[in-house]
């Protein structure tokens, strides 16, 4: 699939739903996925490094970036049952599959939405996102300038990004951009991938 699509509001190709069985909080589910979405045959590696590598969401209000069919959003809304899941994601499709999914695992607590509808007052006490790091570097951090400062007071923002698509050089970028009132380092590093850690200082 051309990279491009996964991050159109609407892609070109067609919507076809097929059955995809995957393991999300250590569980074989049975969900669907479709054509012209970010990895839809599966959970992408660094989505699945992520996954492995944060300790489980904790607040009342927990945010996924880019949630494409939902295996974040969905495993956050599976490990904290009485928290409040936002899904965020400039394509329909995936935003529609999110919400199928949800449903399929009978998950009332998650919301799947275009960013520019959810809650403009609303604030995270957990984000997590592999984020679409293809979109371009200009994209990205306006991306993330838009969300990681919607962190609730002690609130922790995990990212995972590859080492070869510039992982360290956007830790230091988000040092700079966010000092003052933020903690931002690498929690971990997994294969070819970093896990970041931004953290809003109380």
């Amino acid at each position: 699939m051309d990279s491009q699509h996964y991050f159109s509001a609407a892609p070109s190709g067609p919507d076809n739903r097929r059955p995809l069985r995957v393991v999300l909080d250590g569980w074989e589910r049975d969900l669907l996925t479709s054509g012209g979405i970010f990895s839809p045959d599966g959970i992408d590696k660094g989505t699945a490094v992520l996954l492995s590598e944060v300790p489980k969401p904790e607040g009342a209000q927990l945010l996924d970036i880019g949630c494409g069919w939902g295996p974040i959003a969905l495993t956050m809304a599976l490990q904290a049952p009485g928290a409040q899941v936002t899904a965020i994601d400039v394509n329909e499709r995936s935003l529609a599959l999110t919400r199928e999914n949800a449903a399929r695992l009978e998950l009332g607590n998650v919301t799947a939405v275009l960013p520019d509808d959810v809650d403009p007052g609303l604030t995270f006490d957990t984000i997590w996102s592999n984020p679409p790091i293809r979109i371009g570097k200009e994209a990205l951090h306006e991306l993330l300038l838009r969300w990681l400062p919607r962190l609730s007071v002690g609130g922790t923002a995990w990212l995972v990004v590859q080492k070869n698509l510039g992982s360290d050089s956007l830790q230091r970028w988000l040092a700079t951009e966010l000092a003052g009132g933020y903690d931002v380092g690498r929690a971990a590093s997994v294969k070819s991938f970093r896990i970041l850690k931004v953290t809003r200082r109380a």
